[in-house]
């Protein structure tokens, strides 16, 4: 089984790896007046880095969501003196804190 935010981990290190390999590429295609090869890697970096914030985004919105689920928890346990369902609201509101912050 495959830890929580592993496919995250592997897709912001793709992310990164084809930003810089496009921008170098862009760069030696600048140097060796070859505009196809800067062409292809600044169209490869800027690819990179549209996915990297879309995945920034999802991952803040996942955030979100944990912070308000947490927070209903922490104040339904809270009031029905449900202690399990108050630590759950702990823990989902910690887990989208970090989420939100990634």
């Amino acid at each position: 089984m495959e830890r929580p935010g592993a496919s995250l981990t592997r897709q912001k290190i793709s992310n990164t790896y084809n930003e810089a390999v496009g921008g170098a590429k862009e760069k030696v295609g600048h140097a060796t007046h070859n505009p196809n090869l800067a062409g292809s890697g600044a169209n490869q970096k800027t690819q990179a880095q549209a996915q990297q914030h879309a995945q920034n985004a999802q991952t803040h919105a996942k955030g979100v969501g944990h912070n308000i689920e947490g927070g209903a928890q922490k104040a339904v346990g809270g009031a029905t003196n449900n202690h399990s369902m108050e630590a759950r609201g702990h823990g989902n509101s910690a887990l989208g804190d970090v989420q939100r912050n990634y």
